[in-house]
């Protein structure tokens, strides 16, 4: 197999402050992977096996309840590390990792997490700052599911989308990934027909625009205020 080009993940959050030298010795261990749309990358409950750095493509993260439901946790873009269950000291993967477009990922074996750690402390402080940042995105999901009324959850939802991957257009903000509203309703523990009914009005009020598999929010600022309960527009 041929060698890996350490500029793969030189410019990456995860590997910052490595020398030429630590990036290929990171490298060495690594193995390229290429996974289908909507692919599984691994399986909630499933042996955590690797960590992985999304390269190229769009991954959503989802968690199955007891009771059956799926709920959209959050979505990884390029440069993000996933699969990091042995930061959570867990041996197996929290949630499922299903590719949203085609995706280009690295993985290393998950008894390497501690080692890499250890050897590069960058990369353990990056690691558990993600996890960190991503326990608090949680902990807000959480707090919203539960005080906050549909609109505004679904509202907080697309904005930070628009924040994650937005890409400015002359129509918008377009969340720059096929996004359903089906994917909608599991991320905002509503149905879709709710979330259908809210677009629907939105749209007719001007503050985004949707398609097949498309959002654009077309009034950042008045979703925004309708997000954080200052309008009467939904």
């Amino acid at each position: 197999m041929s060698r890996l080009d350490r500029s793969l993940i030189s410019g990456l959050p995860p590997f910052e402050g490595l020398d030429a030298a630590d990036l290929d010795a990171v490298l060495q261990s690594a193995r390229s992977l290429r996974v289908e749309k909507d692919a599984a990358i691994f399986g909630q409950d499933g042996e955590a096996h690797s960590f992985f750095v999304l390269l190229d493509g769009k991954v959503r993260v989802v968690k199955s309840t007891v009771d059956g439901q799926q709920i959209i946790v959050r979505y990884i873009v390029p440069g993000e590390l996933l699969g990091i269950a042995q930061a959570l000291a867990r041996s197996t993967y929290p949630a499922s990792a299903i590719a949203v477009v085609d995706c280009v990922l690295l993985s290393w074996p998950g008894k390497l997490w501690s080692e890499f750690a250890a050897a590069f402390p960058t990369f353990g402080t990056t690691t558990y700052r993600t996890v960190g940042a991503r326990l608090s995105d949680m902990q807000t999901q959480v707090m919203e599911l539960a005080t906050e009324q549909v609109e505004r959850r679904v509202a907080h939802a697309l904005l930070r989308l628009a924040h994650q991957s937005g890409r400015k257009t002359d129509k918008g903000i377009l969340i720059d990934f096929p996004l359903s509203r089906q994917d909608i309703a599991e991320m905002t523990g509503t149905t879709l027909h709710t979330v259908s009914r809210l677009l629907t009005a939105w749209e007719e009020k001007g503050l985004v625009g949707s398609g097949r598999m498309q959002v654009c929010i077309t009034d950042p600022h008045g979703l925004l205020l309708l997000a954080d309960g200052r309008t009467g527009r939904a």
